[in-house]
């Protein structure tokens, strides 16, 4: 991958080389995910790939294992990647990524805030969405969380980005420290309170600043919807959830997949009012606002059962991340040493 241009993102085109990752796609449609090394060998059940025979060959090309079985070669999209990266904490699917970017309107330029960061699946999508002319200022609480993040992000795009920030802290403690007052061109939550944020969001945000929020449950919706409408300073929240359903697709063999990516989150969004601005009622039945602290701890991830991830595996993820993103980066420096002596050497 070239920084020479500016750009961030990897280099998609162009032969395969040492220290690319490459997706090969076995005979079962099994997809396996390996960095490409100078005499290295990928080992299935069924024989070997040999490095040296990926190398050099264009993007989609297929490669023989030692018992002649066929692998499809081909650079990992965004969406591969952040499906099989190393994880600290759930990452956010692709199709709520997706729904995110277009719902908090996510422009080339913006400066945008994002909490938490977990392991930097969104933060990955939202650089992408805002290119090297825009800032991305991302909040995490937990520094092991930040450091998967920080080691995912570098690999993928095989350096730090420029325009990246991770501050390990509280949000409603931190952003003020981070971000000018009216700084901010979208603020994305991903929190378990982010009621608890909204103050800080609204000092952030620009008028007409967009806030989003991704929450888990009914309740949290419920909750940070009556939040927002109790500041006064934004406009009615708007809700929905996504859901993606597959098609089996052969011939007249059409139907629907059985399975589907059904309920990941609620995304939630609002944009701030001018200061001053009270905006106009809207006829709607009244509703019940009024929560404890007992409502919000049924809905919490301990008392639904989820899987909180043990400080072993954690290590090990941190360790992981970290070694793709230093790898990544040595790639990329001596990428960019090489081009470097190139263009300044001169004829003979």
């Amino acid at each position: 991958m070239s920084v020479l241009d500016g750009t961030q993102r990897p280099q998609n085109s162009g032969p395969f080389r040492v220290g690319d990752r490459v997706q090969l796609t076995g005979p079962k449609n099994k997809l396996n995910t390996v960095t490409l090394e100078a005499g290295g060998e990928f080992h299935s059940h069924r024989g070997i790939v040999m490095h040296d025979e990926v190398i050099g060959l264009p993007d989609g090309s297929v490669v023989k294992n030692t018992v002649g079985e066929e692998y499809l070669a081909l650079r990992p999209l965004l969406i591969d990647f952040v499906m099989s990266m190393p994880r600290g904490a759930a990452i956010i699917y692709p199709k709520d990524a997706a729904a995110i970017i277009g719902e908090a309107d996510i422009f080339p330029g913006a400066t945008v805030v994002e909490a938490g960061v977990g392991s930097g699946a969104l933060s990955l999508w939202l650089l992408r969405a805002i290119g090297p002319a825009g800032e991305l200022k991302s909040f995490e609480r937990r520094e092991e969380f930040a450091a998967v993040a920080r080691g995912n992000v570098a690999t993928f795009f095989g350096h730090d980005p420029a325009n990246w920030s991770v501050t390990a802290g509280d949000l409603a403690e931190t952003l003020p420290e981070v971000a000018a007052p009216g700084s901010v061109d979208r603020v994305v939550l991903d929190m378990l309170a982010p009621w608890e944020c909204l103050d800080v969001c609204l000092d952030a945000l620009v008028p007409g600043g967009v806030l989003l929020c991704y929450v888990a449950t009914v309740t949290q919706l419920s909750r940070v919807a009556e939040a927002m409408r109790a500041t006064g300073r934004f406009t009615n929240p708007i809700s929905n959830e996504t859901m993606v359903r597959g098609w089996h697709v052969e011939g007249l063999a059409v139907r629907p997949d059985h399975r589907m990516i059904a309920h990941t989150g609620f995304l939630i969004t609002a944009r701030k009012l001018a200061d001053g601005t009270i905006l106009p009622e809207l006829k709607r039945r009244p509703s019940k606002s009024d929560f404890s602290a007992e409502d919000v701890e049924l809905w919490t991830p301990g008392s639904l059962g989820a899987r909180e991830v043990s400080d072993k595996a954690l290590r090990k993820r941190v360790r992981a991340a970290e070694a793709a993103a230093q790898a990544s980066r040595d790639r990329d420096f001596g990428e960019t040493e090489g081009t470097d002596t190139a263009e300044g050497s001169s004829p003979a």
